[in-house]
């Protein structure tokens, strides 16, 4: 191995997407696959090197747009991977970021050999340790989901509460009682109620809901305002 650090970008993108057996959604990210060596052939989290002229989020941006075709509204900084031995022959650092991305959005990606959606909590083994870095980012974002409101980039514009619930009940992977849930996001302030209704259902159709838009997507921090460019993190 060689003097020489090498940074790089990850990204895991997080979508909410039908379950194959015909239940709940589900949570999903897309992979994809290696076309050379190290790890050829293996799923790995879509990434590629980081420009001396770019941003670490522009370059998160820029890999997600050229290796799966994706726009995430919310894009946050998860955490630096850089055990010596994690790329064979190199050193590399990975800055990793997590996006999450409606069920519209995520259709946009062009499924084939190379890119494919898989059920966050069943990838394969990944390449380097991309398995690890999967299961530190379901961990954060089930830990953010409890008590933060960023449920709604898995989301469209508007939607039901009982969209919502099932947005929290596929991260958390449990059911969650729809009377008491409806008390709490009403009561966090968090959504408000357009005049709309979800029509096409056999029942009363259900009121749509927004979100807040004075409630920020991401946390923000003191190194936001110093950014020369927009920070997610």
């Amino acid at each position: 191995m060689g003097d020489e650090i090498s940074l790089a970008i990850s990204t895991v993108i997080f979508a909410l997407r039908p379950d194959p057996d015909g239940g709940s959604p589900t949570l999903w990210i897309p992979l994809v696959r290696r076309i050379r060596e190290p790890f050829l052939g293996r799923w790995a989290l879509p990434g590629g090197p980081l420009l001396a002229d770019e941003s670490l989020s522009g370059a998160a941006a820029r890999n997600l747009k050229t290796t799966t075709g994706l726009e995430p509204r919310y894009l946050e900084q998860l955490y630096a991977f850089g055990e010596p031995d994690r790329s064979p022959g190199a050193r590399v650092v990975s800055i990793v970021y997590w996006a999450l991305v409606h069920a519209g959005e995520a259709d946009r990606v062009a499924e084939g050999d190379n890119v494919r959606w898989f059920i966050a909590d069943e990838v394969p083994d990944l390449a380097f340790d991309h398995s690890t870095i999967v299961e530190y980012a379901l961990w954060r974002l089930r830990t953010k989901m409890e008590h933060s409101r960023i449920a709604h980039a898995l989301l469209g514009d508007t939607f039901t509460l009982a969209q919502l619930r099932e947005v929290h009940e596929a991260v958390l992977r449990t059911k969650l009682d729809p009377a008491n849930f409806r008390r709490q996001i009403e009561a966090s302030g968090s959504v408000v109620a357009t005049d709309q209704v979800l029509t096409g259902g056999r029942h009363r159709p259900p009121r749509l809901y927004r979100y807040n838009d004075a409630v920020s997507l991401v946390d923000s921090s003191p190194l936001d305002d110093a950014a020369s460019s927009p920070s997610l993190s």
